[in-house]
């Protein structure tokens, strides 16, 4: 911990429950008990967990609004020998949520960053719902507006990783359906919604079941949400790699793996990737 004699302060980046106030861990009340300063995205939020625990803790706000600000006030708070802990409104700091800028800022000044861990919304819907998860691509929130949500989602198609996004309320049909359209109809997913809290729900279905069943229950689309899709399955056919071999002697990466796609058939993003990683191990290509 921190002190005033020449010490600098340690930032202490604490994550809290999702909804059942029982994940809070022992550590986590500790350490927002003995540090100085709690930095919350939501005090009012952060106040109500802190009473339960019998935290009395001074609070400041920390959010997307006011980081800039707040962040070059905390740093003299921890340079002055301060411990500090940042939390957000639930889970753990930074996963979707503000923090970032801090800790980034904090590594900058040579500061002690130490993670409290616990509870993560995406850790935890990944782990029950059953698709795989040696290997998984957070994504977070889509984008707001239909077309660029659309657009992200393209982009997202040929990932070989479980893909894990986060929705509110408002979305959640809209994203299920431009995901069914976009990514495929019968791509296994989960949705994960009001993780930990009375109304926890996690169904495993195909993209186009879970659709037809949030449109059949308005109670499905209530509470937070947490959307798993799996990865697009990697295809085991040479031939498509074959040709990009031949294609890359000759043309430049991106030319080769669209031509070859026409060639064969094969996911042109697959081969463009492929592309590029022989180029950068040396085995061949512009």
């Amino acid at each position: 911990m921190g002190d005033a004699g020449g010490k600098t302060g340690t930032l202490y980046v604490v994550a809290t429950p999702i909804g059942n106030l029982d994940d809070m861990t022992g550590r986590s009340v500790a350490t927002l008990r003995s540090v100085q300063l709690i930095a919350a995205e939501d005090t009012r939020l952060t106040g109500r967990l802190c009473a339960h625990y019998a935290i009395d803790t001074p609070m400041v706000p920390y959010h997307e609004h006011n980081e800039v600000r707040q962040t070059a006030m905390l740093l003299d708070r921890l340079r002055a020998g301060e411990d500090v802990a940042v939390v957000s409104d639930a889970g753990t700091p930074l996963i979707s949520d503000p923090g970032f800028r801090l800790v980034s800022a904090a590594r900058d000044a040579r500061l002690d960053v130490v993670p409290v861990p616990g509870p993560c919304a995406a850790v935890a819907a990944l782990s029950a719902a059953g698709l795989a998860s040696h290997r998984f691509h957070f994504e977070g929130f889509l984008p707001a507006k239909p077309g660029a949500r659309r657009r992200r989602l393209e982009q997202l198609r040929e990932t070989p990783e479980t893909m894990i996004f986060y929705e509110s309320v408002h979305r959640i049909q809209d994203t299920l359906a431009d995901m069914c359209d976009v990514l495929g109809a019968e791509r296994q997913a989960a949705l994960a919604r009001e993780l930990t809290k009375l109304h926890e729900t996690i169904r495993r279905d195909t993209l186009g079941g879970i659709v037809q069943w949030v449109a059949a229950d308005p109670w499905q689309r209530k509470g937070e949400h947490v959307i798993l899709v799996e990865g697009a399955a990697e295809s085991d056919d040479g031939e498509g790699e074959r040709v990009l071999d031949i294609l890359c002697e000759q043309l430049p990466v991106s030319q080769a793996a669209e031509l070859a796609a026409k060639i064969t058939g094969a996911a042109r993003n697959r081969l463009y990737r492929l592309a590029l990683r022989k180029t950068r191990n040396g085995d061949g290509g512009n």
